[in-house]
């Protein structure tokens, strides 16, 4: 069930930034079909892993979908994914559109088989510009986004990729919304649409709106850049026996700062800590004297002391002390699943709820990431395809069912 329930997406997205944006739109309750080549979505190799195709960044990008194996590159499996497409609601794909077009399943032939169709395309640049037919992964566009140069410049080191995948992650996201807005307007028009989502544009969108500065302004006012957040100082603080994060920030949380430690009157001894607008001149020295506070205390008595003091702070977890986080266990985030083929499983809960008059309109326990091709016959026999001819598609090698896939290796 869910927001979503009654929305038949067909994703030919791979890797993670579409696999992760369908899996949003699965969590909501949509019916999403993955469209997987014969050998996979490449992430299913990324370990570890207990099987061979189901790798840990797959369980975590792929719940709540049924996977289709066909092979594209035979004229019955571009046929069966069209048998597909008529009873859509959203195509999603990150395959270029040259690509879409020479199998002939670009945007206008699309349409005339589904009017309603809402054609979402996840690209790496917007197919209007000089790069339109480039690839593009998460580091690439991380790096013309200018994400290590300002890691380089806030650091004073060499430039580096933050380490995960934000921009697959954010233009994934990004995507969620756009094509959200999509199936809004099909509801007044009747008709679907194509939407670009472009990992360049969207990305350089998001870091500047933070970092533009003074480049807003023309003439330019400075070199750009967020004072406050490119400071060497800004950072976890070191307390006596570990790590805070904290962020003593308005006038309000400085004033219950400093009576905390005893120091009320440092704001009027001295001139760059008196407002918010004069600290934020002087960041580098402000986050570098907090930093030597914060060492003369334990980690325990600072949580104390800014609990008491309303200062927001959050302990700096790692990959294992976040497992055990009181708040996380509180709300369930983290559940014990057990997987058909994989066996128990740590799984995380959508974060979003939807706080329902009736129960059966929320959504109910998730569905794990599938095997290859687990749901080949399923969903082919659901697009009205018979029995026999499914048959024939799997003998040929068009389309593959799990079974047939497991048995091989």
């Amino acid at each position: 069930m869910g927001p979503l329930h009654g929305i038949r997406i067909i994703d030919m997205t791979s890797v993670l930034m579409g696999p992760f944006a369908s899996q949003a739109l699965g969590d909501m309750g949509a019916d999403v079909i993955k469209v997987e080549a014969p050998a996979g979505d490449l992430v299913r190799q990324i370990g570890p892993a207990r099987h061979d195709g189901m790798g840990a960044i797959f369980l975590n990008a792929n719940r709540n979908k049924r996977s289709v194996v066909l092979d594209l590159k035979h004229a019955d499996g571009v046929t069966a994914l069209k048998r597909l497409l008529v009873g859509a609601d959203v195509l999603m794909t990150n395959v270029r559109p040259q690509a879409m077009a020479r199998l002939g399943l670009d945007f206008e032939t699309v349409s005339a088989i589904n009017p309603r169709l809402v054609y979402a395309g996840l690209f790496g640049f917007g197919q209007d510009g000089p790069y339109a037919a480039r690839p593009a992964y998460d580091d690439l566009i991380q790096g013309a986004a200018t994400l290590p140069h300002l890691i380089a410049r806030a650091s004073g080191g060499e430039p580096r990729y933050v380490p995960t995948a934000v921009a697959d992650r954010i233009v994934g996201q990004t995507a969620v919304g756009a094509i959200l807005a999509s199936l809004l307007a099909r509801g007044r028009t009747g008709r679907g649409d194509r939407v670009d989502i472009p990992m360049f544009e969207t990305m350089v969108g998001f870091v500047l709106g933070d970092h533009l500065g003074g480049l807003t302004f023309d003439p330019p006012l400075d070199e750009g850049g967020y004072p406050r957040q490119l400071s060497p100082e800004r950072r976890p603080y070191r307390t006596q026996d570990g790590y805070i994060c904290a962020l003593v920030y308005n006038d309000k949380q400085w004033e219950g700062f400093l009576k905390g430690i005893g120091r009320e009157s440092l704001l009027q001894e001295d001139p760059r800590f008196a407002t918010f607008s004069v600290r934020s001149r002087h960041i580098d020295h402000v986050y570098g004297w907090l930093a030597s506070v914060f060492e003369q205390r334990s980690t325990a008595e600072w949580m104390s002391l800014l609990e008491v003091a309303d200062v927001p702070f959050m302990p700096m977890h790692d990959l294992q002390s976040v497992l055990t986080d009181p708040h996380l266990q509180a709300t369930g985030f983290f559940q014990p699943a057990q997987h058909p083929t994989e066996g128990a499983l740590r799984s995380m809960r959508p974060a979003p709820r939807w706080l329902v008059h009736a129960p059966g309109d929320a959504p109910g326990e998730a569905r794990l990431a599938p095997n290859l091709g687990e749901h080949t016959t399923e969903v082919l026999r659901e697009a009205g395809l018979a029995d026999a001819e499914i048959a024939r598609l799997l003998e040929a090698g068009v389309a593959r069912q799990a079974g047939a896939a497991r048995e091989a290796r």
